[in-house]
């Protein structure tokens, strides 16, 4: 059922790159580690407002993982039909050739991404190619005129629109209909939604390319990767994370299928 955007080559250089991102330790061992599952979780990896990207565990792109990604994938495998492992999850360079094998790409903390020009030729290339982007956990006003910024280089001609409520994403799996903001667990802990004084309401959004296509999936004031990353913890409301799986579940659907 899955499908790739078609690799450009340069293998040697694809190689490198991978070798210099992080691995978690689901995806370093066992029969479900390497090449056995036909889909991949790819998150992005950037560089906090254009500096060389770093692999520390406090850097922006790597919020929430390893276990949003695997627990996600979990979801994935075990509500779809889609081939995939829990840990099966990858990360990748917008300047990376191996950006072309996957269909679906995850960016977190956007609101730090501050693409060159070269990364933007990049990503437009590799979405008007029939890629997919995820955006998450980013925050208020500043950050979302960071995030903006950068898509206007990607797409200088195209606008952020906001998602109509019967956009075949929002139902080409699961009917989600409940415009529920889907907070952090800090948010969680302190009894309230959001993450950001600002950061209300809740705003899905996205970029459609020529054919009416969705390319670009953004979720604003929200933090679907902390409701896959703490899905095994009894303080995390059960209810908010079942929302967060279905929206990402119905993301990648839609990706496979368009």
């Amino acid at each position: 059922m899955c499908r790739s955007v078609r690799r450009l080559g340069l293998l040697a250089f694809a190689f490198a790159a991978a070798c210099a991102l992080p691995r978690s330790s689901a995806n370093a061992d066992g029969p479900e580690a390497d090449g056995v599952s036909e889909f991949h979780f790819a998150r992005l990896a950037f560089g906090a407002y254009g500096r060389p990207f770093g692999t520390s565990r406090g850097e922006p792109w790597l919020r929430d993982w390893p276990e949003a990604d695997f627990h996600f994938l979990q979801g994935l495998r075990r509500l779809s039909r889609i081939d995939s492992a829990p840990g099966s999850s990858r990360q990748v360079l917008l300047t990376s050739d191996e950006l072309f094998d996957y269909p679906v790409v995850y960016a977190v903390k956007a609101g730090f991404m501050r693409l060159d020009d070269n990364e933007a030729a990049r990503m437009r290339e590799y979405l008007l190619r029939g890629g997919f982007l995820i955006v998450d956990d980013f925050h208020g006003p500043t950050e979302w005129a960071e995030f903006a910024a950068s898509m206007h280089r990607v797409f200088p001609e195209r606008s952020i629109v906001d998602l109509p409520e019967d956009d075949e994403v929002f139902h080409v799996l699961y009917d989600l209909d409940q415009r529920t903001q889907i907070p952090g667990r800090q948010a969680v802990a302190r009894g309230v939604t959001w993450e950001h004084p600002q950061g209300v309401p809740a705003h899905w959004r996205g970029i459609y390319d020529d054919d009416g296509r969705l390319m670009v999936a953004i979720n604003f004031n929200m933090d679907l990767g902390d409701a896959w990353e703490h899905a095994d913890d009894p303080f995390y409301p059960e209810p908010l994370t079942a929302l967060a799986y279905r929206f990402g579940i119905n993301y990648v659907v839609y990706a496979m299928t368009h």
